[in-house]
């Protein structure tokens, strides 16, 4: 098995280092100082489960990698659009692409029985041009739930969790979905085959809709906006309108609100990615996370009146100069 880890940032180094320990032949594709370490020292875990340290090579272009059995998108998912010459070198005929990301996925209404069977998302897919690079029966969804940062070059700290779930877009039990689970716990991680996989979609969406662009609003960490009443209040209702709009789609996931939140205090003054990507001037991960949801709520009627808020909040948010500050 041949797996290239497009974006070898937190979370896919993390998973190309378990990976290399397995025994699986993994390139990590990378840039700038980071690329660096990885070439001289490779991947250094460090992580409460044990840590360890693997030498997969590491390369900026995906042409020395070449033609693999899975490529591993450890991408932004508003980088994937215009992926196309990353992404091109790395295929094959029977190529599977693993698409880490948060939110909405470009792929959510491929093959989906119901009446927005293949409808396209206009907010991860504008014009077609995501599909038009990642083409959708490529796909393999992917929910990944650790919590992984880049402590320094090449230097990747695992907080906490070790779950990858994956599914086919069609709710099959694929060989290609076996065979890579395989590997991923061969290597330490749990990686379920999920014929529902829309479901984890939602369900870790409810935490990220909320949480992340209110910590970019407000600046707050996990546990001063879970522990501020007025906050706390809006959170909730972030979720609850986003469980509805997941409802209207056929989604069902089973989650608590009340837990949901209590969780994310409980993991303290964390700042969340999308607060962390404002302070260093990086874009921000609203069309998959907000956007997208926004628009789920149009094309079902949901009225969505706090997400419709927040939405615009952050859309002006994003679009002001110098707003990391």
């Amino acid at each position: 098995m041949k797996v290239a880890v497009l974006g070898a940032g937190a979370i896919g180094a993390f998973v190309g280092a378990s990976l290399c320990r397995a025994g699986v032949d993994v390139h990590l594709i990378a840039r700038g100082e980071h690329l660096t370490a990885l070439r001289a020292d490779g991947v250094h875990v460090i992580s409460p489960r044990g840590s360890f340290r693997a030498r997969p090579p590491a390369t900026g272009d995906p042409a020395e990698v070449g033609p693999s059995d899975y490529v591993f998108l450890g991408l932004k998912a508003h980088a994937y659009a215009a992926s196309g010459p990353l992404v091109a070198p790395l295929l094959g005929p029977h190529t599977a692409l693993i698409a880490a990301q948060n939110g909405i996925p470009w792929w959510y209404f491929h093959r989906l029985d119901g009446p927005y069977r293949d409808h396209r998302i206009e907010a991860v897919d504008p014009g077609g041009e995501t599909s038009a690079v990642l083409a959708p029966d490529r796909a393999i969804g992917c929910v990944a739930y650790p919590a992984t940062v880049i402590e320094r070059p090449g230097v990747i700290r695992h907080l906490e969790g070790t779950r990858f779930a994956i599914g086919e877009p069609d709710g099959t039990i694929s060989r290609r979905c076996l065979d890579f689970s395989a590997a991923m716990v061969a290597g330490g991680l749990k990686c379920p085959v999920e014929p529902r996989l829309r479901d984890d979609i939602w369900i870790k969406l409810i935490g990220n809709v909320a949480l992340n662009p209110i910590s970019a609003l407000t600046r707050g960490t996990l546990a001063q906006m879970c522990e501020h009443a007025g906050v706390r209040a809006v959170i909730a209702a972030l979720m609850a309108e986003t469980l509805d709009v997941a409802a209207r789609v056929g989604a069902r996931p089973e989650i608590s609100i009340e837990r949901r939140i209590d969780g994310a205090r409980r993991v303290g003054h964390h700042r969340t990615s999308m607060l962390q990507d404002l302070e260093l001037g990086r874009p921000l991960e609203l069309a998959a996370i907000v956007a997208a949801v926004v628009e789920l709520a149009d094309l079902t009627g949901a009225p969505a009146p706090t997400l419709r808020a927040v939405h615009a909040l952050t859309d002006l948010l994003a679009a002001v100069p110098g707003r990391a500050t």
